[in-house]
């Protein structure tokens, strides 16, 4: 089952990455191409308990339900859940009967992650404007140091002029 989910993958171009939703079974390798991640990221995932591909041997064989998780989680972490939350919603996503529960949870946690990136742009926002009044104070400190280096260089050749002079004279 597993093999014929792997040659028919195998089998498509090389400039036609997709991976056959259709197959029941996919490869390691089926998954990192199909989502552009590396096997180790789905071993990772695998380790957290996110996945739980079957075993032919030494070869891990990922099925339909995995490819979902992994979605998911994928998901997730692009909208910046923790791998706990993560795990949480993937969970709910197992268990849930009611699809309303599950939908209302993942908007809570959404409602949740938009505050604190709201916040986080606040944040950003009053650390650029600080550093920004930084640059200013600098800019100035560097022009008022400039223009007292060239008065005193001004003062220190008018006065060696002026030392020249009287040895001459």
């Amino acid at each position: 089952m597993a093999s014929a989910a792997k040659h028919s993958t195998r089998d498509q171009t090389l400039d036609s990455p997709a991976v056959d939703q259709q197959a029941t079974t996919f490869s390691i390798s089926d998954l990192a191409r199909e989502f552009h991640i590396t096997p180790r990221t789905i071993r990772f995932y695998e380790d957290q308990g996110l996945l739980s591909p079957m075993r032919e041997g030494r070869t891990r064989v990922f099925t339909r339900r995995d490819r979902t998780r992994l979605k998911l989680a994928l998901r997730g972490k692009r909208l910046g859940f923790s791998l706990v939350e993560i795990s949480y919603l993937i969970g709910m996503y197992d268990r849930a009967r009611d699809k309303n529960t599950q939908l209302s949870e993942f908007l809570n946690g959404l409602q949740q992650r938009k505050e604190a990136l709201l916040q986080q742009r606040e944040d950003i926002e009053a650390v650029l404007q600080e550093v920004c009044n930084f640059e200013q104070q600098c800019r100035e400190l560097l022009l008022t140091r400039a223009a007292s280096e060239s008065s005193s260089q001004a003062v220190g050749k008018a006065a060696s002029k002026a030392a020249k002079a009287d040895k001459v004279a």
